[in-house]
């Protein structure tokens, strides 16, 4: 197997997961590290606001955690974040780390029944709500925290019923941030990172928001996501490092004066969380040409990152999420010819989910997280993801992997989003259904991209109902499709065949 990063400094504890040493022992140890070596560093921007040195982002939180505690809180606590992404968001986050107190992350997308099931679940003492005044108080530094110790609680998008919350620990984020470093993703000191996803995800937050913190480097915050105020932030800005979904970059260089934005200062450029067409990688390579550009696959359950493709293979492995980041072990359960259930191993799995203990049980087998990603393995250690377990269409006993035929589909040139999942069969059980968005300004037409599609499946895979709208298609903040929105929604009329 290949193994391109940095494995030094790694040991294996008795359960056999590997750990980094020599790491912080929480969040707060760190960010103190940064501030004594760098305190006059600029450490948040927001896009046209507010601006924060890192001696002046301790001073506030510290402020914030004084202030809880005179509310009441005590380590171990839950305080809940209502927040949009901005400084104010960031201020909130370490001032409840500082106060030894649990993060919670808030989906601003969620609707009001999700929100108070969040904050009810996780019994949280206090809420930052937009609008309301922060607590203050006499400063506070919590800096007996320890790597095990709870550090924050990121629910799920709760497609499939109501969000479960996993709990993150310092040690989590910890090694996401070292994963982030020893792949390349950021440089050891000082680098300016545009946070262009919510900061309640574990894309923004973690591996954007926290790797900046340990570096000295900058987050430049927007928001929220408008591409034109992207193009603009990064040239203004001197963007080094961009973090984002597929469409985010199609939606870039797609602008008609795209050209006309000084994109060179950018030196890496990371994607993932949806199918990506070679050509659309091909495209990023040729409007980055400073960049190192990277493909990624995590979950919130690993605290971000699992696998890392690095930037010499990306046009190489295009279908490819990479190899396994240097303190995972990765496996396949239930395998099928050559594909199988992806089990994930490591010191950023987080340690369960929050009052869910059949839930846990169920996920956290035997030291190893259960995905419900179906994925290819080979012997090189390339991971390809096929489908999600759910999601795979069983057409009269034949596997047809959703993931597989989105990308055949992906790759028509007129083609900018497609998703692909069963639909009901009195005979066959399930047949292949898409519904497929076209490029702006293209039109197509079904039996073109049935015939596309032909050319590069097997016929039982190529869809038997499809839809073409203009629509773009509901996604969840990670960038992912919600096809259990789709499937409430779509009237698919009769079949092609």
């Amino acid at each position: 197997m290949l193994k391109p990063f940095d494995q030094s400094g790694i040991t294996r504890d008795e359960h056999g997961i590997a750990r980094y040493q020599n790491r912080p022992a929480s969040l707060v140890e760190m960010l103190r590290k940064t501030v004594d070596a760098t305190p006059r560093a600029l450490a948040i921007a927001e896009w046209g606001g507010d601006r924060i040195t890192y001696e002046g982002l301790w001073d506030r939180a510290a402020r914030i955690a004084g202030g809880l505690r005179v509310q009441g809180i005590r380590r171990g606590d839950r305080v809940a974040v209502r927040l949009p992404n901005g400084l104010a968001w960031c201020e909130a986050f370490f001032g409840i780390q500082l106060a030894g107190a649990v993060v919670v992350p808030v989906n601003t997308r969620f609707s009001e029944p999700e929100v108070e099931y969040v904050l009810s679940d996780s019994g949280s003492a206090f809420v930052f709500s937009p609008g309301e005044p922060f607590p203050a108080g006499p400063l506070v530094a919590d800096e007996t925290l320890a790597p095990g110790d709870l550090s924050a609680i990121f629910y799920t998008s709760g497609t499939t019923g109501f969000p479960k919350g996993a709990m993150t620990t310092h040690e989590n984020f910890l090694a996401n941030m070292e994963t982030c470093r020893r792949a390349g993703l950021f440089p050891d000191r000082g680098h300016r990172t545009l946070i262009s996803v919510p900061l309640f995800h574990v894309t923004g937050c973690n591996s954007q928001f926290l790797p900046a913190c340990e570096t000295g480097g900058t987050s430049v915050i927007m928001a929220a996501f408008h591409v034109r105020e992207f193009l603009k932030a990064v040239e203004t800005e001197r963007i080094e490092i961009l973090a984002a979904v597929p469409a985010i970059y199609w939606l870039a260089i797609n602008q008609t004066d795209f050209a006309s934005f000084d994109m060179s200062s950018v030196r890496r450029v990371m994607y993932g969380g949806a199918p990506t067409p070679p050509d659309l990688i091909a495209r990023i390579v040729e409007s980055f040409p400073n960049a190192r550009v990277s493909n990624s696959y995590g979950l919130t359950e690993t605290s971000s990152i699992a696998t890392f493709l690095p930037s010499e293979y990306s046009l190489s492995h295009p279908e490819s999420v990479g190899l396994a980041a240097p303190v995972i072990d990765l496996k396949l359960d239930s395998v099928s010819g050559d594909v199988g259930e992806l089990l994930i191993r490591g010191a950023n799995v987080v340690a369960g989910y929050w009052k869910k203990p059949e839930a846990t049980a169920e996920t956290f087998a035997d030291g190893w997280l259960r995905t419900g990603d179906l994925a290819r393995l080979n012997q090189d250690g390339f991971v390809q993801i096929v489908d999600r377990k759910k999601d795979m269409v069983n057409r009269g006993g034949e596997n047809v992997y959703c993931v597989e035929v989105e990308s055949a589909i992906a790759a028509h040139p007129a083609v900018f989003e497609v998703a692909v999942f069963g639909v009901p069969d009195a005979m066959m059980g399930e047949k292949v259904g898409a519904v497929v968005v076209p490029k702006p300004g293209r039109e197509i037409e079904v039996a073109e991209i049935v015939k596309f599609a032909g050319g590069r499946l097997a016929d039982f895979k190529v869809p038997q109902y499809m839809i073409v709208r203009t629509e773009l298609l509901p996604r969840n903040p990670g960038g992912k499709i919600l096809k259990k929105a789709l499937r409430e929604t779509v009237q698919w009329g009769q079949p092609l065949r």
